[in-house]
């Protein structure tokens, strides 16, 4: 009868223990799950394309969501059709909005360094590689020489009605450390082309009216120290 009772402890004890870590696990998914949602929530956020300017008029409400908002972007037939943003640092909108709020999934943002009016000759833009295509996510679907082929257009607009259009030309994976191609004040543009013509992955020698380089990088995972770039010439727009 003792053992019978020490047993039946033990066991109720065990069933306690197991519906415990069974709940405890519930919860932990649960939360994992509506942290998901609320970062590609964000990645997605659809609220932004109301200041998104409309390329062919003089109309831009880019000023009005926000003073470090200079520019919009949109790459032809991808969902790269977002906000660029710049700060005082290249760490400042790795995990803010544009709207000012914290978010994992960051802004697209031009590097510190460059012009806001993209008048340097190359100018570098981040973002992060988000699932499903979102933020700069689509650009390892580059690493594929039709899609490269078939998506090679997109255009900039600056929040001071600056227009550009953009033909992707190279597509490019390197290091974080690459300082040719991350440092984009200190880079001489014919090195540059040098070094892209190079070591692209694909390269489209078609001639440009632009020397103006233009690059899209983002991590490619699962090394967070490779990157994968595309490079577009910047060409105005009239």
């Amino acid at each position: 009868m003792f053992v019978d009772n020490v047993v039946g402890h033990v066991n109720r004890a065990f069933d306690r223990i197991v519906i415990v870590i069974a709940t405890l696990c519930f919860l932990i998914c649960t939360y994992a799950l509506i942290d998901t949602i609320h970062v590609y929530y964000h990645a997605n956020d659809n609220s932004l394309l109301a200041f998104r300017p409309d390329f062919d008029s003089d109309t831009n409400k880019l000023g009005k969501l926000s003073k470090e908002c200079i520019a919009w972007i949109k790459v032809n037939k991808t969902k790269i059709d977002y906000p660029v943003m710049q700060g005082e640092d290249n760490s400042k909108y790795l995990n803010m909005d544009p709207y000012g709020e914290y978010s994992l999934s960051g802004s697209i943002f031009l590097d510190y360094r460059n012009n806001p009016a993209f008048t340097d000759d190359y100018s570098l833009l981040y973002g992060h590689h988000m699932e499903q295509g979102a933020m700069f996510g689509a650009l390892d679907k580059y690493l594929k020489e039709d899609y490269f082929n078939k998506h090679k257009s997109g255009w900039l607009k600056t929040n001071k009605n600056k227009k550009y259009k953009i033909k992707f030309f190279a597509v490019l994976e390197g290091q974080a450390t690459n300082t040719l191609i991350f440092a984009p004040t200190s880079t001489s543009i014919n090195d540059l082309n040098q070094y892209i013509t190079k070591h692209a992955k694909y390269y489209d020698n078609t001639p440009s009216h632009s020397k103006k380089i233009i690059a899209l990088s983002t991590c490619k995972y699962p090394d967070t120290d490779d990157r994968i770039i595309i490079f577009g010439h910047l060409e105005e727009a009239k």
